[in-house]
């Protein structure tokens, strides 16, 4: 069998630090610790990027109830990013 050879196991990254066992926790408590600056130092869109990243990595290891409730915290974070952004152009304008 030929050797496959996945490249997200080898990504290696800075832009976010979630604490172990986050992604098994509530849908509010992964998007509020994924939308800190402790977490992601870049805001909250670098926490999305790595959710994103997680659940695809997770495929279909997933169960449903799991995976609704990674959605769900993926919902949340969007809404704190669309919140972000409409401050950062508010406070642009000013």
């Amino acid at each position: 069998m030929a050797n496959k050879h996945r490249w997200s196991a080898s990504v290696k990254t800075d832009s976010t630090h979630p604490p172990a066992g986050l992604f098994n926790k509530d849908a509010a408590t992964i998007a509020r610790t994924l939308a800190s600056k402790r977490v992601s130092p870049k805001g909250p869109a670098s926490g999305m990027r790595m959710l994103t990243f997680y659940i695809n990595r997770a495929g279909h290891n997933l169960g449903a109830k799991r995976r609704a409730v990674l959605n769900r915290a993926k919902s949340l974070l969007s809404e704190r990013v669309r919140r972000a952004r409409e401050a950062r152009k508010r406070k642009s304008l000013s």
